[in-house]
């Protein structure tokens, strides 16, 4: 029983996705589809299907709780400021 006790103890506790502005992972979806505001900066942000970095174009499942926020192309965040 210590054994499990120690692995509980070690995993890292998923608060959610992290702010693309402050980097904290506080990052929470608000009541319109596609949008979320960060609960530590305050910083709202949109989900776009055009990657701002690399320009791939990606669709996008705004009403999905499990929305990918990151690029399948390059891995930045498909999220920009409002």
């Amino acid at each position: 029983m210590a054994g499990e006790a120690d692995k509980s103890a070690k995993a890292p506790v998923e608060l959610g996705p992290r702010c693309p502005h402050c980097g904290e992972p506080w990052l929470r979806p608000t009541n319109l589809p596609g949008r979320y505001r960060c609960v530590y900066c305050l910083r709202r942000f949109e989900l776009t299907s055009v990657c701002p970095s690399c320009g791939e174009h990606s669709t996008i499942v705004r009403m999905s709780s499990t929305a990918i926020l990151k690029c399948n192309n390059c891995g930045d965040s498909m999220l920009q400021a409002i």
